[in-house]
């Protein structure tokens, strides 16, 4: 087990042999915990909240008896981020992604968690397991552990329940692909080591990820990559979503005969607008011209890997 830990500069401090294992999920899924008990810190940094803890890629040297001090853990923000979009949530690990690979830096594993308490895959949690899969592909699956956690909180008839409905359903391609399944079911640091040592012992090859094979080999801007095009796709529902809103507060204004209420309703069309005005920049941003989506589309070169594709909620 692990006897110290250094928190390090998650680009510059990483070296060539290093074994990189990166943490994703949703907000409150336990990303920080999971570290915090690896590194015999339980609770420090991630406490109680369902609230980000983490809104940059922060790395953690630890010290572990058959690895001396070469294993990374590194903790990376979820695209439910309390203080910054997913468009900024997606530049954030795309650099951090970019960059270490450059300097030919690959990952040994992902952790990618979930909460079994989640009753249903919907809205935060399906979100981000479909950017996962966008970003992730295909050829790196076997270097994928989807951990539930959690386990204390619900029945355990209830929690198989959902976790086979995870495994038939939402993580079903990602298992075809190579990828385990595997049960946080103590919150205890030997628990925490027991699946990332697992996970280092059948990592034995090392991958890119996709959006490191787009960005870094075959020099492509976010916005063209897959889980930009994603993150385009989600957001334009969220314009859509944000419109109607809109609409419908007008409309309630216009009816409204009580002072009281329509100052409440205009409190909240002002909150909303400002919210879908944030969206539009993103959209715009994210947007790929017709004549280069064409140009993409006759010349651009392909992947080795492929996104993995979720089911729908």
């Amino acid at each position: 087990m692990s006897d110290g830990a250094e928190t390090i500069n998650a680009i510059h401090k990483i070296r060539k042999d290093d074994i990189i294992i990166a943490f994703m999920g949703p907000t409150g899924a336990g990303k920080s915990y999971f570290i915090d008990l690896l590194t015999g810190q339980k609770g420090r940094r991630a406490g109680s909240s369902l609230k980000s803890v983490t809104s940059q890629i922060q790395a953690t040297r630890v010290k572990h008896p058959g690895y001396d001090d070469r294993i990374v853990l590194v903790d990376t923000p979820g695209f439910d981020d309390t203080t910054r979009s997913d468009m900024e949530i997606l530049q954030i690990i795309s650099e951090w992604l970019q960059k270490t690979y450059s300097k030919q830096v690959k990952l040994s594993g992902l952790i990618y968690l979930h909460r079994i308490t989640d009753n249903r895959m919907a809205g935060s949690p399906h979100k981000n397991l479909r950017m996962f899969g966008e970003l992730c592909g295909d050829v790196a699956m076997t270097q994928v552990r989807l951990v539930s956690t959690m386990w204390g909180k619900v029945k355990p008839e209830v929690g198989e329940g959902r976790e086979r409905e995870l495994r038939d359903k939402f993580w079903m391609h990602f298992i075809d692909k190579g990828s385990k399944i595997e049960r946080l079911k103590d919150t205890t640091k030997e628990e925490a080591w027991r699946i990332v040592d697992q996970l280092i012992r059948d990592s034995k090859k090392r991958d890119a990820i996709l959006l490191q094979e787009e960005l870094v080999e075959l020099e492509k801007q976010l916005n063209e990559t897959a889980a930009g095009k994603t993150l385009y796709t989600s957001l334009q529902k969220l314009l859509a979503d944000q419109k109607e809103s809109l609409r419908s507060l007008v409309a309630q204004v216009e009816k409204s005969n009580d002072p009281n209420l329509t100052k409440e309703l205009k409190k909240e069309y002002a909150r909303i607008n400002d919210q879908f005005q944030r969206t539009f920049q993103e959209v715009t941003k994210l947007k790929i011209p017709i004549g280069k989506r064409i140009m993409l589309f006759i010349f651009g070169k392909k992947t080795r890997a492929k996104a993995i594709k979720v089911s729908e909620a």
